[in-house]
């Protein structure tokens, strides 16, 4: 299974609780929290940051796509469970965008660390 991980920009880079993708990485690797399901070996792909205000993250998202196949979107945990919540842009309506657009599942999570 390959997969794209996409994290919130503002939330890893300020340290706000997430040091960044070591904690996505390793749940990928170890097959943990959002992964276990996977039959497959994962293979993280990619890791892109959502920079606010979100605007070019669907173009990004296409130029990964255009250099490098993918299976399945992650959102970071802290991408979807973070408080507050990103004032741009709803998690729920990006996730049916990106599958209609790139014809790809995407999950909502990573990992299950504190």
């Amino acid at each position: 299974m390959k997969v794209l991980i996409v994290a919130c920009g503002s939330y890893a880079s300020q340290g706000y609780g997430c040091p960044g993708e070591w904690k996505c990485l390793k749940a990928a690797n170890d097959k943990e929290g959002e992964f276990a399901g996977y039959a497959d070996n994962v293979q993280v792909v990619g890791f892109l940051e959502c920079e606010c205000n979100g605007r070019q993250l669907i173009a990004n998202i296409g130029c990964v796509k255009k250099n490098v196949d993918f299976d399945a979107v992650h959102f970071s945990t802290c991408m979807v469970k973070s408080w507050p919540s990103c004032p741009y842009m709803d998690v729920d309506e990006l996730a049916q965008k990106i599958e209609e657009k790139f014809g790809v599942k995407v999950v909502k999570g990573t990992h299950n660390y504190g």
